[in-house]
């Protein structure tokens, strides 16, 4: 069998049968080889690079990949954050990163006249288990340690979803005001359900 790089060379090399089969090596190696190099992009494309190659690819931007963050979450910051080295140090900046990680938007306060050089970062969390709790705690920590400028300090809130349910009840709010207990819970009358953002 021939190789078809011969159609490209002058007509007295394709009379040579060694000429044909010569070049069908470097057809067969360089037709395999195409095949990768069409895929290069992908390689560096966070969103479709093999998982095995984000850690790699995450040393091109000077990133490093926490082992405990899920793969989402590793191919999203990886995505964004050169544009973000741009905002680095900056509030815009830090609240992009830390909601990159929670997937909410966190609230960022830093009107305190009295106390300079001091912000307050509320995050919110969906997640109510103890142990997950206090990673995310510890990685929204070193974030925010990471893209705060260094002459500054801070503390961290961290809300969680929770609920308490009181199985007593009293037929009036005299009554309960009687007996030195809570008032009745009214949900929507003096109760509200869901979080409040609040500094404290």
């Amino acid at each position: 069998m021939s190789s078809s790089y011969l159609d490209n060379l002058p007509a007295i090399f394709r009379q040579d049968p060694f000429a044909g089969n010569f070049l069908q090596a470097f057809e067969t190696m360089i037709n395999g080889l195409q095949a990768e190099i069409e895929g290069v992009a992908d390689y560096l494309d966070p969103m479709k690079a093999r998982s095995d190659f984000l850690p790699w690819l995450s040393g091109w931007v000077a990133l490093t990949l926490r082992a405990d963050w899920d793969e989402a979450t590793r191919r999203g910051f990886l995505q964004q954050i050169v544009p973000l080295y741009q905002l680095r140090g900056t509030r815009a900046g830090l609240e992009r990163m830390l909601e990159l990680y929670t997937g909410q938007r966190p609230a960022i306060d830093d009107a305190f006249d009295q106390v300079p050089y001091y912000f307050q970062v509320r995050i919110t969390l969906s997640e109510a288990d103890p142990d997950l709790l206090r990673r995310k705690q510890d990685i929204a920590r070193a974030i925010i340690d990471q893209e705060k400028p260094v002459h500054t300090f801070y503390a961290l809130q961290v809300a969680i979803p929770t609920m308490r349910l009181v199985s007593v009840h009293f037929q009036d709010q005299e009554e309960a005001a009687g007996r030195g207990r809570p008032p009745l819970l009214i949900l929507g009358t003096n109760t509200l359900l869901g979080t409040t953002s609040q500094s404290l």
